[in-house]
C-alpha cells in the first residue's frame, strides 16, 4: 500500500437478511435484500461513535418489494424513480417508492442498463436485448429487439450504441439496425466487465487486464489498468478505480501506469455502489463504507514516502478556493521531487520541477559549485521554503557536493586522494546539460524584465531631474559589466547568462555561447572575461567586448591575434585576418573615428582596398584621413589618396589633389636628382611615378600649377613644364615645349585637340585659334625658342603676374576697328609685335644661343597639321600666315576637303533659301484666298450678340465667316471686355 486514499468504516453490522444488491439515494441507503425485501438505511443522528465509525440505522423495511431476491437496482435521479430487477423489471417512484411500470418481457432478465440522456431502458433476456423508451408519467414503449450469439453477461450504454459483454467476448450493438461489431474476446477465467467512465469511454475487463476504449471500440492509447486479480466489479471515483477482487478491494490511480494506491481486505464482498461522498461496500450481512482521505492529507502522505508524482496529481484537485494553498503544496513537492530526481541521476527531469516550482535561479544555481557567479545584493532565504519542515533541505548538501565545497575537507589528504577529490568535483555533462535547458527556458522572461526595468529607468530619468547625472554615468562606463546594476531583475538576468555561458563553453557549445553574446545579453564582464581568455574563446570574446562597447580592447585582442596567425608559433584554432579588423571597424566609422584610424593603420598596408573602402563606406572626412596618414603612414598618403580618387572624385577637395600631386613630385624629383648624378637622365624616361604625376596633371584640376612649376629644374622634365603651362593657358609656351624641347608633334597636336574640346560651345575664333598658335611656332621656331627659360622665369616672377594671354582674343573688336574684314587674321599684328614684346629682355647672346641650329620653318609637320585638321582651322586667317613660297600643290590636302565643305555649305544655304521663299509666298497665296471670301447678308441675317436684324447697317465678320455682328455691338463687346480685365487687374493689385 501507497498511502491511504480512503477510510474504510462499518455501517451496518447486522442485517437480518442477506444482502443481494445495494443503491445509495441521496444520504440513504436501498438495500435490496434475498427474501425480496427492500431495506431502507440512514445515518443515525450522531453519526460518529467512540472508534470513529459510522453507523446507519433501519429507517424502513419495504417487505414483498418483489417476489424473488432483488438482484440489481438503479436510481434514475433526473426522473426520480428506481429500477429494480428481480423476477422482472419494476420502476417504482422515489421517494415514496411506488411502482409505476413493470416491463413483462423482462421476465427472465439478467442484466439492465439505462440511458440517462434519452430515457432508454436496455436488458438482456437469455440470447435476446431489448430496447424500451420511456415516455413519460407510467408509459414505457418497446423499440427494438434483437438476437445475439450467447447469453449476455454485461452491457453499458456507449453514445447511441451498446457494448455487451458475451460468455467470451465483447461486442459492439448499433441499437439502430441490430448490426454486431466485434472488440475482442473477454478471456476465460473471468466473466466479461463492462463500465462506463465519466469521459464517456469505456473499460472493459479481459482477465486481470481492465482496457481502454472509446464509444466505437477502438483501443485508446492511454494504456491498461493490470489488477492483482481479474475484478468482479468496477467503480469510478476521480482520481481512482475501486475494482472488487475475490479476496480484497484494490484501489488503483487513474493516471498512468495506474499504480496500485491501496488495499483493503474485506471478505465476501459481493456488490460495489458509488455514492454521493463515498464507495459502499455489500457484504453478506453487512456494509461498509470506503471514505476519502482529505487531499491534504493524502498529498502529505505521498510526499512523505517520495510518491511525488502522484502527489502533485492530487494538487490539481484541490479546490478553487484553495489556490494559494494549491500553488504552495505543489511548489513543495516539485522542489522536493527535483532533489530527489537531481540525487538520482535524472538531471533533465529533475529541472523541469525546479521550474514548475517558480524557484529562485540563486538555489538551482546553488547545486553548481564549479559555475562562477556574480556577487550579488539579493539575500536568499532557503527557511522560506516548506520542504519537509527542515530549510537545511535546500542547502548544497541535498546534491551531495557540499562537502567538495569545504576546501578544509581535502587539506589533509594525500595527493592522490586530493586528485580523486578534485575528479569527483567535475561537472557531470548531463548535469550541466539540463541546467543548460533550465537556464534557457527561464531566459525569456529574465531578459524582458530587465529591458523593462531599463526602458523604465532611462524614461524616468529624461522626465527628472536626473537625466544629466544618468547621462555622464552612462558615458563614464560604456559597458554594461562596468556598470554597478542596482535593479533585481538586471541583476539576476546578469547572473542568468553568466552560468548559461560558463555551461555552454563547459559542454563544447561554442557556437551557442556565440550567439548568447551576439544577441542581448547581462554576461558579467570580468567573469566571463577570464573565463574566456582561459579557454582560448577568441570570437566569443571579441563579442563580449563589442557588446560592452570595449571596442579598444576588442581591437587589441584582434590585432594580437592576426599577428600571432601570422607567425609559426601560433595555436590558434580560429584563423584571424587583416580584413576581420577591417569588418570590426565598419560600424565605428560614425561613431569614433580616431579609434578607426589608429587601428586601420595596422592593416593598410595588408589590405589598402579594403581599408580605404572603409574609410568611403564609414564618411570618414578626407582631410581627417590624410593628415593622419602624413603623421602616421607618409608612405601610405599618396596611395590612399589616389585610390580614393579612383572610387570617388568628388570626395578629394583641392587641397588633397594639391597634396597628392605635391607627393608625386617630390618622388619624382628625387628620381631625377638620383640618375642626373649618374649622367643617365633621358627626357623619355617613365618611371611609374612619373607616369602618376603626368596622369595627375592632366586630370586633376585642384592643385596650384604656379607652385608646382616653380619646384621643377628649368632643364628637365618638359612635359610636366607643358602641362602646367597649359593649366596657366600659357598655350604657346605648352605648345613650343612639346614642339622644340620634346620634339613631339603628336604630342603637341593632342594638347591642341584637348583644348579645343575643352570648350563647350566654342566660336569660330576660340577654337581655331589655339591650331593657329601652333601654325605660328612650326612657320617661326627660331622666333619661339629665343629666350624660353627666360619668359618662363618671367612668367613667375611677381612682377609678371598681369601678363596677358599669348593666345589672342576676341577683345580686338574693343580697339574701334570693328570695320575690318572678317578675313583679316586676327592677332596678326600682334604675332609680329607682341610675341616679341613678350621678350624684350632678353639680349642678343641669348637670341643667339637659340638659333644655332634651330630650323627656319617646319614645312612637313605644318602641311601635316593643315591636312589633319583643315575643319578646326580657320582657312583664311591660315593662308594668310603661310609663307608666299608655299606651293599649292601641297596645300591639296587642305584647300580640297575646306573647299568641298564650303561649296557644301553653300549649296545647302541656297537651299535653304529657297524653301524659305517658298513658304513665304504659300502663307502669301493662303493671305490672299482669305481675303477673297464672300459674306451674304439678307433681310433674314440676325446679329449674334443683339439679336436683331442686320439690314444696311455696318456690321463685322468672325473669323469662322459664319458669325454676323452689329459693327456697334462688337465694338462695345470688346469695350466691356477691356473694362472686365482691368477691373480684374486693379483688383489684383
Amino acid at each position: 500500500m501507497v498511502h491511504s486514499a480512503y477510510d474504510c468504516l462499518e455501517l451496518v453490522r447486522e442485517c437480518p437478511a442477506k444482502i443481494e444488491s445495494i443503491e445509495s439515494y441521496d444520504s440513504k441507503l436501498l438495500v435490496g435484500c434475498s427474501d425480496g425485501s427492500l431495506r431502507i438505511f440512514a445515518p443515525e443522528t450522531e453519526s460518529s461513535s467512540s472508534n470513529g465509525s459510522k453507523s446507519y440505522a433501519l429507517e424502513k423495511n419495504l417487505a414483498g418489494f418483489a417476489k424473488k431476491s432483488v438482484l440489481s437496482m438503479a436510481v434514475v435521479e433526473s426522473r426520480e424513480f428506481l429500477i429494480s430487477l428481480s423476477e422482472s423489471i419494476a420502476f417504482h417512484r422515489l421517494p415514496s417508492f411506488e411502482t409505476i411500470a413493470v416491463i413483462t418481457k423482462a421476465k427472465g432478465a439478467n442484466v439492465f442498463c439505462w440511458d440517462h440522456r434519452r430515457g432508454f431502458l436496455c436488458f438482456a433476456r437469455q440470447k435476446r436485448v431489448c430496447i424500451f423508451r420511456h415516455d413519460g408519467g407510467r408509459g414505457f414503449v418497446e423499440v427494438k429487439d434483437f438476437g445475439v450469439a450467447d447469453t449476455v453477461k454485461s452491457m453499458c450504454w456507449c453514445g447511441e450504441n451498446i457494448c455487451l459483454g458475451i460468455r467470451r467476448e465483447y461486442v459492439i450493438l448499433n441499437a439502430t439496425n441490430g448490426a454486431l461489431s466485434e472488440v475482442f474476446t473477454s478471456g476465460r477465467l473471468a466473466p466479461p466487465l463492462v463500465v462506463s467512465l465519466p469521459s464517456g469511454e469505456l473499460l472493459l475487463g479481459k482477465e486481470n487486464i481492465g482496457v481502454f476504449v472509446d464509444q466505437n471500440g477502438k483501443l485508446l492509447p492511454e494504456g491498461r489498468i493490470c489488477w492483482s486479480e481479474a475484478p468482479l466489479e468496477v467503480v469510478i471515483q476521480k482520481p481512482y478505480a475501486i475494482a472488487l477482487l475475490p479476496r480484497f478491494v484494490e484501489i488503483r490511480s487513474l493516471r498512468a501506469p495506474y499504480p496500485l494506491i491501496q488495499t483493503v481486505v474485506l471478505r465476501n464482498v459481493r456488490h460495489l455502489c458509488q455514492s454521493n461522498d463515498s464507495v459502499i461496500l455489500a457484504l453478506d450481512n453487512s456494509i461498509h463504507g470506503l471514505y476519502p482521505v482529505p487531499l491534504g492529507a493524502q498529498i502529505v502522505q505521498l510526499t512523505a514516502s517520495g510518491n511525488f508524482e502522484e502527489a502533485l496529481s492530487l494538487c490539481k484537485l484541490l479546490p478553487p478556493e484553495d489556490s494559494s494553498l494549491r500553488a504552495a503544496k505543489e511548489g513543495s513537492i516539485h522542489i522536493r521531487y527535483a532533489h530527489y530526481l537531481f540525487d538520482n541521476g535524472s538531471y533533465e527531469e529533475a529541472m523541469e520541477h525546479f521550474l514548475a516550482s517558480q524557484i529562485e535561479i540563486t538555489y538551482v544555481l546553488s547545486l553548481y559549485p564549479s559555475i562562477i557567479l556574480p556577487k550579488t545584493t539579493i539575500v536568499y532565504d532557503p527557511e522560506k521554503l516548506d520542504i519537509y519542515g527542515d530549510a537545511s533541505y535546500l542547502s548544497r548538501a541535498s546534491s551531495g557536493v557540499s562537502d567538495d565545497m569545504e576546501p578544509s575537507s581535502t587539506s589533509h589528504m594525500p595527493e592522490s586522494d586530493e586528485n580523486a577529490a578534485l575528479e569527483s568535483k567535475k561537472m557531470n555533462h548531463n548535469m550541466l546539460m539540463a541546467l543548460i535547458k533550465y537556464l534557457q527556458k527561464k531566459r525569456f522572461s529574465f531578459i524582458e524584465k530587465a529591458t523593462a526595468e531599463g526602458t523604465e529607468e532611462v524614461v524616468f530619468d529624461a522626465v527628472g531631474d536626473n537625466f544629466a547625472s544618468y547621462n555622464r554615468l552612462k558615458k563614464t562606463n560604456k559597458g554594461r559589466g562596468n556598470v554597478p546594476v542596482s535593479s533585481g531583475a538586471r541583476e539576476m538576468a546578469s547572473m542568468l547568462d553568466t552560468a548559461l555561458l560558463e555551461a555552454l563553453l563547459l559542454t563544447g557549445q561554442s557556437s551557442v555561447a556565440l550567439e548568447l553574446l551576439r544577441g542581448v545579453n547581462y554576461c558579467d564582464l570580468k567573469i566571463c572575461e577570464e573565463i574566456l581568455r582561459k579557454g582560448n574563446h577568441h570570437v566569443a570574446l571579441l563579442e563580449l567586448y563589442k557588446h560592452n562597447s570595449l571596442h579598444r580592447e576588442a581591437l587589441e585582442l584582434l590585432h594580437k591575434l592576426v599577428d600571432e596567425l601570422k607567425s609559426s608559433q601560433s595555436e590558434i584554432t580560429q584563423r584571424f585576418k587583416p580584413e576581420d579588423i577591417v569588418e570590426y571597424l565598419k560600424p565605428l566609422c560614425g561613431t569614433d573615428p580616431i579609434l578607426v584610424l589608429e587601428f586601420s593603420m595596422l592593416v593598410l598596408e595588408s589590405c589598402p582596398s579594403q581599408t580605404i573602402d572603409l574609410f568611403l563606406s564609414g564618411n570618414i572626412p578626407a582631410d581627417m584621413v590624410s593628415s593622419y596618414l602624413k603623421k602616421h603612414s607618409p608612405n601610405m598618403q599618396a596611395r590612399y589618396l589616389e585610390l580614393m580618387l579612383a572610387m570617388n572624385e568628388n570626395a578629394v577637395s583641392g587641397n588633397l589633389q594639391n597634396e597628392m600631386v605635391h607627393i608625386y613630385l617630390s618622388e619624382v624629383l628625387d628620381w631625377h636628382a638620383d640618375l642626373s648624378a649618374q649622367q643617365k637622365w633621358d627626357e623619355k624616361d617613365h618611371s611609374p611615378t612619373r607616369k602618376k604625376l603626368l596622369t595627375a596633371l592632366e586630370s586633376i584640376a585642384g592643385y596650384n600649377p604656379e607652385a608646382l612649376l616653380k619646384r621643377l629644374p628649368p632643364d628637365a622634365l618638359y612635359e610636366e613644364h607643358a602641362i602646367l603651362l597649359g593649366k596657366m593657358n600659357r598655350h604657346e609656351l605648352a605648345l613650343s615645349l612639346y614642339v622644340l624641347k620634346l620634339n613631339a608633334p603628336e604630342l603637341a597636336l593632342s594638347y591642341c585637340d584637348r583644348v579645343y574640346e575643352s570648350m563647350h560651345q566654342p566660336s569660330a575664333k576660340n577654337s581655331s585659334n589655339i591650331y593657329l598658335v601652333l601654325l605660328q611656332i612650326y612657320l617661326n621656331p627660331r622666333r619661339t625658342t629665343a629666350g624660353f627659360e627666360n619668359r618662363i622665369t618671367n612668367l613667375l616672377s611677381p612682377q609678371n603676374k598681369t601678363i596677358p594671354k599669348l593666345t589672342p582674343t576676341p577683345s580686338i573688336k574693343s580697339r574701334g576697328r570693328g570695320s575690318k574684314k572678317i578675313a583679316a587674321i586676327e592677332g596678326a599684328e600682334d604675332t609680329k609685335v607682341s610675341l616679341s614684346s613678350t621678350d624684350s629682355g632678353r639680349s642678343d647672346g641669348d637670341a643667339d644661343e637659340y638659333n644655332d641650329g634651330s630650323p627656319t620653318i617646319m614645312l612637313d609637320e605644318i602641311l601635316d597639321l593643315l591636312s589633319r585638321r583643315w575643319d578646326r582651322i580657320n582657312g583664311a586667317q591660315a593662308l594668310k600666315l603661310l609663307p608666299k613660297e608655299t606651293k599649292l600643290q601641297d596645300l591639296l590636302s587642305f584647300l580640297g576637303p575646306l573647299l568641298r565643305k564650303s561649296s557644301e555649305m553653300y549649296r545647302n544655304c541656297s537651299v535653304i533659301k529657297s524653301l524659305r521663299q517658298s513658304e513665304n509666298l504659300q502663307v502669301k497665296d493662303e493671305l490672299y484666298s482669305q481675303r477673297k471670301e464672300v459674306v451674304k447678308i439678307t433681310g433674314d441675317s440676325m446679329c449674334s450678340l443683339c439679336h436683331k436684324k442686320i439690314g444696311t447697317s455696318v456690321f463685322a465678320v468672325y473669323p469662322n465667316g459664319s458669325t454676323l455682328v452689329h459693327f456697334v455691338c462688337f465694338r462695345d463687346s470688346q469695350n466691356m471686355k477691356a473694362v472686365g480685365k482691368g477691373s480684374q487687374l486693379r483688383k489684383r493689385l
